[in-house]
């Protein structure tokens, strides 16, 4: 009996002994996730209201949240009337000179000529008896200039009732086309800006977190709203360093979610490759393996995804 008993006591040893030599499954702990959105604040506006609440599912297109648009409208306006008043000088180019404006040239010109010939005769009339010393040199030098002025007034007349009887240049009624066009897309610019203060779903999703509510103002960028979007979710976890070495993009994995029976099956999709705690180049010796690197493991399709809420502590197996 003695005997005995000390062959079961070895064989209950060895027994625990290889149970000890046995290698643990590969855990990493984490937690499951959904893939989030942010939808920022294009401008630095009240926000006027705010139709969802957190929680809710929501379609592509949903107003989400409604800023005060009334200073984006001004500048809208503001837009629009610049584009009519360039549309409008657009047209003036195109029709050309009113013909009111014609004949007003025409009897500016006429005026102009009569008072060159006048110039001209009394310059003619001084100039003999300049020769005959009866008058003043200096009154010679006056109407000599005064014919010249006049004859040159009369040429700059004539001038301008060509241009007005040519009409416009192509290269003005180019650039007054420009010039709707360029004011048409500053409206087009202000048009956007207007739209962009309804914050609308840009994805199918979850509304998780609304960090302002209605009459804060936030400043511009500022995440409004953040979405849980995705048709499934995954598991964010920390892989220790020696972990880091087994496991690889691809491999399949095993998701436990804590207070849900059963496990569902994953696919690692992800896996940094920068440590996210404490920098490689500080650690030496047995510190390495205080390393993590962050990993996501994605939830295989078809898989029953009730009740799985982001942020739940799971564990993973590979």
């Amino acid at each position: 009996m003695a005997v005995g008993s000390r062959m079961h006591a070895l064989a209950l040893m060895g027994l625990a002994m290889l149970a000890g030599c046995r290698q643990e499954v590969p855990v990493a702990l984490g937690t499951l996730e959904w893939d989030r959105i942010s939808v920022p604040a294009p401008a630095a506006e009240s926000i006027a209201s705010v139709p969802v609440h957190e929680g809710q599912a929501v379609s592509a297109g949903t107003l989400l949240m409604q800023l005060d648009p009334l200073r984006t409208d001004a500048q809208l306006a503001a837009a629009a009337a610049d584009t009519r008043q360039a549309q409008a000088q657009l047209k003036e180019l195109q029709v050309g000179p009113r013909q009111e404006q014609i004949a007003q040239a025409r009897a500016h010109l006429q005026a102009l000529r009569a008072q060159s010939d006048e110039a001209a005769a009394y310059y003619r009339r001084v100039r003999p008896l300049a020769r005959q010393q009866l008058v003043a040199a200096a009154e010679l030098d006056r109407a000599r200039a005064a014919a010249g002025n006049a004859a040159g007034s009369v040429r700059a007349a004539e001038q301008a009732l060509l241009e007005l009887l040519h009409g416009s240049r192509t290269e003005d009624i180019a650039q007054g086309q420009s010039a709707v066009e360029a004011a048409q897309a500053q409206q087009q610019v202000q048009a956007v800006n207007r739209q962009k203060l309804e914050l609308r779903a840009p994805r199918d999703g979850v509304v998780d977190a609304l960090p302002y509510r209605q009459g804060d103002q936030a400043p511009v960028g500022a995440p409004l709203a953040v979405l849980l979007v995705g048709d499934r979710p995954h598991a964010r976890v920390y892989l220790p360093q020696p972990l880091r070495l087994q496991v690889k993009v691809g491999q399949a994995a095993t998701i436990i979610v804590q207070g849900r029976d059963g496990s569902l099956p994953g696919k690692v999709r992800m896996i940094r490759s920068e440590p996210t705690f404490t920098p490689y180049y500080a650690l030496t010796g047995q510190d390495v393996e205080r390393l993590s690197y962050l990993a996501e493991i994605e939830v295989d399709p078809g898989t029953d995804l009730q009740a799985l809420a982001a942020g739940v502590p799971v564990q993973v197996r590979f």
